[in-house]
């Protein structure tokens, strides 16, 4: 072993080892240990400095406190110079407010006035631009038109314009005939002169050939005949020989006529067979084109029925753009009237107290489940009157206008129990049965004129109108009723909603007569009339236009019905056509057989 192996040899058996590692081990720690210790003093030098500047901060902080009471004092002693001022301010402003707040009282009534105005304007702007509307869909439907017109008018001159140019170029082609025709006629003449005069020459020479012709022709079968002779003689030695021979020739011969007598009949045959098929071509042909005429006549009955339902199914359809076009209109007039009346029913809902409005809601849901009868309504619904009454009536009446009349007081205990069980509110009834309205004698005069005489109402409801208006009148003016009230014992009312009771009291003021209920119960009565109104309009114009439609459906149907017998007829006439020319065709063909047989 080396001298460095036998000594950890050594090492390790005398135990030493262990003492070595300890002491690796603790050098380790004291370096780790010595670390530490300087990361130590590096932050107790950085608190160090961090308590001298919060030090400083500190003193600072003193300071801006003692500089901080000085600027409050010093600013609440400016503030109270301010507020004295301001008072003083403040007090002129609450005479100029006084002031101003009657302007603003008088503006408030010009601007509701105004306000007025300008909803009829709106009224009378929507209208115009519905009409604007319709005024711009006739005239797009005009455009069409007269776009279509146009290019029909503009399609008509240019076909005019080459007509006007072909009958040009016609009469000028015209004219060039005219003159080559009369050159013709003249070239014609002098060729016909000359044609006679050949004629008869030819004719004589003719005449001259044919006899020429005949003499050769006798000359040739004399000569013929002698040839025949001479070769005879030459041929056959006697006169049995010849005979045998001539035996031959006819019985050669009448086998090549009995040939041709057969093939004449074969040919007579089909010659008689031609003209059998001829003929039936001709009938079939004769038949085609009678079949083929009446169909021609078919079609042009359908074709005027078919220009017939085009313009019915043309009429139709533009009745029923028309109709389209009002129903669109109405449809939009329904939805306008809707919106009022649900902006007139959430107004009329606003300017009702919550807990009334709470307590009509119950009593219509008590009404309509439980199925009770005699139930009219709050007055509020039950009267109605000119719009300048509306003020007087209200204020005349207050939450009276909110009381539910029915017909008896078992029928309001009914429903007063109902509420009571279910939390649904409170509500005020009046019985017709129980109310007793007080004998009010008004004297005549030209000053007041009884409220209740102003009032719409049916008969019936009478007693409950007394009870709640009965005992009031109608002045001109606040002065007026305070006389009459002084004088005759009545309560007084004027038109702007001044009230003076007859034991003295006076209420009045300003009255914002825009969120009047009853207007809104107007508005609210009258578009649910208007839109009844409308919608019955609207559903006979549906009704016509389902009748329009089912007419322009059968119309289509026949439309459809007769196209198709139509093109059935064309395809029978072309199949007529086709027929007819293949039958002349064969005819054709046939005829020039015939004739070569």
């Amino acid at each position: 072993m080396k001298d460095s192996e036998r000594l950890d040899l050594l090492k390790e058996i005398g135990g030493t080892r262990v003492y070595e590692d300890r002491r690796r081990e603790s050098l380790k720690i004291m370096q780790e240990t010595a670390n530490k210790r300087k990361q130590i003093d590096q932050v107790v030098r950085y608190l160090e400095e961090r308590l001298r500047e919060l030090d400083e901060e500190k003193e600072e902080l003193k300071k801006y406190q003692q500089l901080d009471k000085q600027r409050r004092s010093l600013e609440y002693t400016i503030l109270d110079h301010e507020l004295n001022d301001a008072r003083n301010e403040l007090a002129s402003m609450d005479d100029n407010r006084r002031q101003i707040s009657e302007r603003m009282s008088q503006a408030d009534n010009e601007v509701v006035e105004l306000r007025e105005r300008v909803k009829s304007l709106e009224k009378e702007i929507k209208a115009s631009t519905k009409g604007i509307n319709e005024t711009k869909s006739e005239k797009g439907d005009a455009e069409k038109k007269r776009t279509e017109a146009l290019k029909v008018v503009s399609q008509i001159e240019l076909d005019l314009r080459d007509l006007k140019d072909r009958i040009s170029s016609e009469k000028r082609a015209k004219d060039e005939a005219v003159r080559e025709l009369n050159s013709m006629r003249k070239e014609s003449e002098k060729s016909k002169s000359e044609l006679a005069q050949i004629s008869k020459v030819h004719a004589a020479k003719l005449k001259e050939e044919e006899d020429i012709s005949k003499s050769i022709m006798d000359r040739e079968k004399r000569l013929s005949i002698l040839y025949q002779k001479q070769g005879r003689a030459t041929q056959f030695k006697n006169e049995a020989a010849r005979d045998e021979w001539l035996r031959k020739e006819i019985h050669d011969l009448e086998r090549v006529l009995l040939s041709n007598r057969k093939q004449e009949s074969l040919l007579q045959d089909e010659s008689q067979k031609l003209k059998d098929e001829i003929n039936k071509l001709t009938n079939h042909i004769e038949s085609r084109r009678s079949e083929s005429s009446k169909l021609e006549a078919v079609l042009a009955d359908k074709q005027k029925n078919h220009n017939d339902f085009t313009k019915q199914k043309n009429a139709l359809q533009d009745e029923r753009k028309s109709f389209w076009k009002e129903e669109n209109s109405v449809t939009a007039e329904i939805d306008r009237l809707k919106e009022d009346l649900v902006k007139a029913q959430k107004s009329l809902d606003h300017a009702t107290p919550g807990d009334i409005r709470r307590g009509l809601n119950s009593v219509s849901r008590i009404i309509r489940d439980h199925g009770i009868g005699g139930v009219f309504g709050p007055v509020l619904e039950l009267v109605d009157c000119e719009e300048k009454f509306f003020t007087a009536v209200e204020v005349t009446a207050g939450n009276s206008l909110f009381h539910v009349v029915v017909e008896n007081d078992d029928i309001s205990t009914r429903i007063i129990q109902v509420l009571t069980r279910e939390k649904g509110g409170r509500v005020t009834f009046i019985p017709l049965n129980r109310v007793h309205a007080p004998n009010v004698n008004v004297p005549q005069s030209s000053d007041f004129v009884p409220l209740l005489k102003k009032l719409k109402f049916r008969a019936e409801h009478r007693r409950a109108f007394e009870q709640v208006f009965g005992r009031t009148v109608i002045c001109r003016d606040l002065e007026t009723a305070t006389r009459v009230a002084r004088s005759n014992s009545l309560d007084c009312i004027t038109l702007d909603g001044d009230q003076v009771a007859k034991k003295g009291g006076m209420t009045g003021g300003f009255y914002d007569s825009r969120r009047s209920r009853l207007k809104f119960v107007k508005v609210i009565r009258d578009n649910k009339a208007e839109i009844e109104k409308k919608t019955a309009h609207l559903e006979n114009v549906g009704k016509k236009l389902k009748d329009i439609d089912k007419k322009i459906t059968d119309l289509i149907t026949k439309h459809q019905q007769m196209d198709a017998e139509r093109d059935h007829a064309k395809s029978e006439l072309e199949q007529f056509k086709a027929d007819i020319a293949s039958a002349t065709k064969q005819k054709g063909s046939l005829e020039k057989a015939l004739a070569k047989k």
